[in-house]
Order: C-alpha cells, then structure tokens, then sequence
C-alpha cells in the first residue's frame, strides 16, 4: 500500500513539475554528506528525506559517496551534486571558491547533556577523566582533531583554543593527529590511543544518547563559542524552480520526516541563509593564515 502511494505520488509530482524539466532538463537528484558517520548509516539514516525529496521533484535522488570534507566541498563546487551537507567552516570555504552557493536550511537540535537545544552547538576539548582533570594535565599530551574543514574539529579550536592558551595547538599538545571525523575522534580517545580531542558537542550527545559513553567517562576542558548549526546548500548553478520545490519538501510538513530527524537527534528543518554563517566567514578571512 505504501509502495502504491508513492507510486501515485510520484505521478502527481512528474506532472506537476513537467515545467520544471523544460527549464532544468535534470534527470535525478544528489547529495553529498560530510561523513560524520559511516556511509552506511548514513544511507540508512537519509532514506525518509530520499524518497520525501524524491516524491515532492518526481525524478530519482540519491546520496553521493564522500570520504572527507573537502571531498563534499569539491563535490559542490564542481556542479557534481545539487545539494551539500557541510559543516559551517566548510560551507565557508565552498562560498569562497563559488560565491553562488546558498545555505537554505538547518537542523534544530534537541536538548543534550553537552548541547542545549536550538540551532547552535560548540567544539569541546574532551579527555578522558582518569587523563586529566584541567587543561594544564593536557600540555605535552597527545591530540585529535577530526578534518582540516570541520568547524568543530579544527577550525574553530586552531582559533579560539590557540588563543585562549596563547600558542598553536602544535606546541601546547606533544602531537596532534588528524583521525577523520569526529566519531573515529571519540574512538581515539575511549581506546587511549590519544590523551585528547576536540569533537563537536552534537557528535557527544549522540555517543551518550547510544550508550557508548556515560556522563563520567569524560572532563569537557574546554568550550567554543555557540557555532550556528551545520547548514544544507544548493550547488551555485542549480534553477529556482528546483530550489523552490527541495525548500517545500525539506521546510513544509516535517511530520513525514520523523524518522530522519530522529537519525540526526533534531527536532525540525529550519530555513538559514548567509547571515547566520557571517560570523564564521569573518573570523576564518581574520585568523593567521587565513
């Protein structure tokens, strides 16, 4: 039954949108995801917001594979997907090399232990609390941040965390390392392969909200400031028509979207735009080497 009433749907959707074709002439629909998770959970996580995308255009959307952040990056700015989850830092970079392309909405996120409820998060610097109990324990240790273009992973602390405690991460930490993502970040640290790390505060949440970790097993040393939440964007190039009809099926009637939104730990969509990743754009055009 469910099958037949997508089927129909579907119809509905090709014919009202045949307008839409004449002008866009775009077979399918795809997405890149920074891979905050492995790709298949997020493929299993992303399946409602599939078909509801797919139902609402009439034509086939899918996620496109992506390695790192900067692939996710390139992926958008090169016109090889349509939309892109990115963090806010790399959203930036994309804006920089394309200034056409346009975040349109958000994630809400429900109330954590580390993160409050709303549209922002922060990086944390997590260690374990047998390691260390105060930032001073840190100085010599070793490091983990997740990818060059996370907000949360490197970014932001290189900025806020550096000067806080006045020199490079590279001298106050004996090492820093790159693990990938902020999940293979969380594993580092449970299996002591380093003595520290900073990882986005949603990314925490989940661990918690899984049972990996409990409210004890870590010390959060060290918070950012609020960071605006990661924002989806259309690639530079994409139509209006286009545009219009992913913003009804991502913005308008979000009940169909449960179970997506419950995959992300977030209560709704919400529409963003430039204004909310400004700050962000600012601090990364100002900080040395930027």
């Amino acid at each position: 039954m469910r099958a037949l009433t997508r089927l129909f749907c579907l119809m509905f959707a090709t014919l009202f949108s045949l307008s839409v074709y004449a002008e866009c002439r775009q077979p399918s629909l795809r997405i890149a995801v920074i891979p905050k998770k492995s790709m298949e959970e997020l493929m299993k996580d992303y399946q409602p917001l599939l078909e509801r995308l797919s139902d609402t255009l009439g034509i086939p959307v899918s996620i496109v594979p992506a390695s790192s952040y900067e692939s996710v990056v390139d992926a958008v700015v090169s016109g090889g997907v349509d939309i892109a989850w990115l963090g806010p830092a790399s959203y930036a970079l994309a804006q920089q090399r394309d200034p056409r392309i346009e975040p349109f909405a958000s994630l809400a996120i429900k109330n954590g232990y580390f993160t409050p409820a709303g549209h922002h998060y922060q990086a944390l610097l997590l260690a374990k609390r047998e390691v260390a109990g105060d930032l001073e324990a840190l100085r010599g240790k070793r490091g983990a941040l997740s990818d060059p273009a996370s907000t949360s992973g490197s970014v932001v602390p290189n900025v806020e965390f550096a000067a806080q405690v006045g020199m490079p991460l590279s001298r106050f930490f004996g090492s820093v390392a790159y693990s990938g993502s902020h999940d293979k970040s969380i594993d580092a640290l449970l299996e002591g392969r380093v003595d520290a790390a900073f990882v986005a505060s949603v990314r925490a949440d989940a661990y918690l909200n899984s049972g990996r970790i409990n409210r004890d097993t870590f010390n959060v040393l060290w918070r950012s400031e609020r960071i605006y939440y990661d924002p989806y964007v259309f690639r530079g190039n994409l139509c209006a028509e286009y545009k219009a009809l992913i913003r009804k099926a991502m913005l308008e009637n979000q009940d169909g979207l449960a179970a997506f939104l419950a995959s992300q730990d977030a209560s709704s969509i919400a529409p963003v735009s430039r204004a909310e990743y400004a700050p962000l754009l600012r601090m990364m055009e100002t900080r040395p080497g930027g």
